[in-house]
């Protein structure tokens, strides 16, 4: 099926015709001139962003259930970052690579997160995204071990980049770029008695707390232990993937603290930069250091934990600790699920509701049924999407500080997006 959901549509320019000219408009400069990733994007032109809605050039407004894929947890363009960020960018902007100079951003944020987490995870490794911080983890194991294998799931997303797609569940997606970084040995998530894979050539584990692209899925009791336990065993890293889950998302500020098992190795992105572009990678100041000496400035980047982006990050962090932001998560959440439930459950085209916090997944019945349903809520003004990994589930992530009579609405928008009478064997 096809992944923009569209409406775009593709212009002279963008079918062969690609000299510059004077003039364009933003709709034809964005299909002609910026790279692709969909056959027909959605192409919402978007003129500003605040709390849970998007205002678009023509006068629409979205209430936005993606929070731009789990990026604003703290709503959009929150006064409390922009004042951060007009702050920031009066001091300075980039000055240095990272870690050379002492920045006040970068430093005390670091501060700040290693105050909130256990007390193994005190140093933190600022780059740009979430899938860069996978491929520094992945280093930093390599690294820490001399081990090469790393172990991963089925239906896991970790990014797009080399490693990171390396160790990623779906072959549709990585069939096109084989051979890829190895080896690899991917396991049925959820499985305890699959984790006897995890042996002495184990450099790392790589999970996700729960899967965000593989439709919103949530481990049984016990996995995420059994995997810490086995780690242990075989001197393995164990790494968490909380680009998505992290923050507040799915009612704790980590979901690892759900389960009661830390990481070796934490991966932060989204929304750990405020909205601005900032992941990380934190874990033990003493694993850290294999990156500095045999040889020196072992990995290295430019822009990671620019001033501007901690700034932002900064001020997120901030609201969501002073708003009980997590706390709300869950109690909003429960009820916005047990919501969707009693009015959507027992429509044919839906098969489960499930979630934790405000990180739900909606499985409909097939594809077809589900990209109906998606433009129906985007025609009614409200924006859901499918998962990475499967075309029949929908996930719902609305901001942590969305209003309650808002997400009651919303159920009955999205009720009504289901009353089309839909083919469930589509």
């Amino acid at each position: 099926m096809k992944r923009g959901c569209g409406g775009a549509g593709r212009t002279p320019e963008s079918d062969g015709d690609l000299r510059p000219r004077a003039g364009m408009d933003r709709r034809t400069a964005f299909l002609t001139h910026l790279a692709p990733t969909s056959p027909e994007p959605i192409g919402i032109e978007v003129d500003r962003a605040e709390g849970w809605y998007l205002h678009a050039t023509d006068g629409r407004r979205y209430l936005d259930l993606l929070s731009g894929i789990g990026v604003a947890n703290i709503g959009h363009t929150h006064p409390e970052v922009v004042a951060a960020v007009a702050e920031q960018n009066r001091r300075h902007h980039h000055v240095m690579v990272y870690g050379e100079y002492v920045q006040e951003a970068p430093a005390r944020y670091a501060e700040e997160l290693a105050a909130v987490l256990p007390r193994s995870l005190n140093s933190v490794y600022f780059v740009n995204s979430g899938a860069e911080a996978v491929e520094g983890a992945l280093k930093l194991a390599r690294r820490a071990t001399g081990r090469a294998k790393f172990v991963a799931f089925e239906g896991a997303y970790h990014g797009d980049t080399l490693g990171a797609l390396s160790v990623a569940g779906n072959p549709l997606y990585q069939d096109p770029f084989r051979p890829l970084v190895g080896p690899v040995e991917v396991l049925p998530f959820g499985d305890g008695d699959a984790l006897s894979a995890i042996d002495t050539a184990t450099a790392a584990v790589i999970v996700e707390p729960i899967q965000g692209e593989g439709g919103v899925r949530i481990p049984p009791d016990g996995f995420l232990a059994a995997v810490r336990a086995r780690c242990d065993a075989a001197g393995a890293l164990l790494l968490f993937d909380e680009v998505l889950t992290g923050f507040g998302r799915t009612g704790a500020l980590y979901a690892f603290e759900h389960w009661d098992t830390v990481p070796d190795v934490l991966i932060h992105a989204k929304a750990l930069g405020g909205g601005f572009p900032l992941g990380a990678f934190i874990a033990d100041r003493r694993l850290m250091e294999v990156f500095t000496h045999d040889p020196p400035l072992g990995h290295v980047t430019t822009f990671g934990g620019h001033p501007v982006s901690c700034a932002a990050g900064r001020a997120a962090l901030s609201v969501l600790l002073r708003d009980g932001l997590s706390a709300r998560a869950a109690r909003v959440g429960d009820r916005f699920t047990r919501a969707l439930r009693e009015r959507l459950g027992g429509h044919p085209s839906i098969r489960e509701v499930r979630g934790m916090g405000l990180l739900l997944g909606l499985e409909l019945a097939g594809a077809a049924v589900t990209t109906r349903f998606v433009e129906r809520c985007r025609d009614r003004g409200v924006l859901v999407g499918w998962t990475l990994h499967h075309d029949h589930i929908v996930r719902l992530a609305p901001p942590l500080t969305v209003a309650e009579d808002v997400l009651d609405e919303a159920v009955e928008i999205l009720a009504d997006a289901l009353e089309t009478r839909f083919s469930t064997g589509s």
